[in-house]
């Protein structure tokens, strides 16, 4: 079984899928390890569509049961049919930016304050995520995960407020084989 987890940033798709590979027979994918190339400070330099699809692809077919965490909506329509079920989270945008704040802090500490990249890498993104719900932001939004999960053809699990980290646990595993 192959399984998508995906949203906004901020509401949990790596954590989720990480918990649910260690609790199960599954391998975890997160994209942003694709999309990224390993900066100091990290975030910095994307890897090529081409380059990145070429590599997923190839640990993604791999895998028999895999967890794919992420958004891939930009990166070719061979993914809407790769999937046996997709999980959407979605979180109200006060929660998910207090979110996103905190975990900035905890990743890049002190730094934010005295690394010019880091605190402007930092705020961009902040800014950037913030747009999620804005029905005109035409980037990773809700509008596009939405319009992209009408052509999908597989099962979608929508796990969406404030839900128990369990009850998500309890609600994805319910339905993996």
């Amino acid at each position: 079984m192959k399984i998508l987890i995906m949203g906004a940033s901020g509401v949990g798709t790596t954590t989720l899928g990480q918990t649910l590979a260690k609790r199960t027979s599954y391998t975890h994918l997160d994209v942003d390890n694709y999309y990224w190339k390993p900066t100091t400070p990290p975030f910095q330099e994307k890897v090529p569509l081409v380059k990145r699809n070429q590599k997923l692809t190839a640990d993604f077919n791999s895998l028999p049961k895999v967890i794919v965490s992420g958004s891939l909506i930009s990166w070719g329509n061979e993914w809407l049919q790769a999937f046996d079920l997709v999980v959407f989270l979605y979180l109200p945008p006060k929660i998910r930016m207090e979110r996103l704040r905190q975990r900035e802090i905890q990743r890049h500490g002190e730094a934010l304050h005295t690394h010019e990249l880091i605190r402007q890498t930092s705020q961009a993104f902040l800014e950037w995520a913030a747009q999620y719900d804005d029905p005109a932001f035409t980037g990773r939004s809700l509008a596009v995960h939405q319009q992209w999960l009408q052509k999908l053809t597989c099962p979608i699990l929508r796990l969406e407020g404030a839900i128990e980290f369990e009850q998500k646990i309890t609600k994805v595993m319910a339905l993996m084989e």
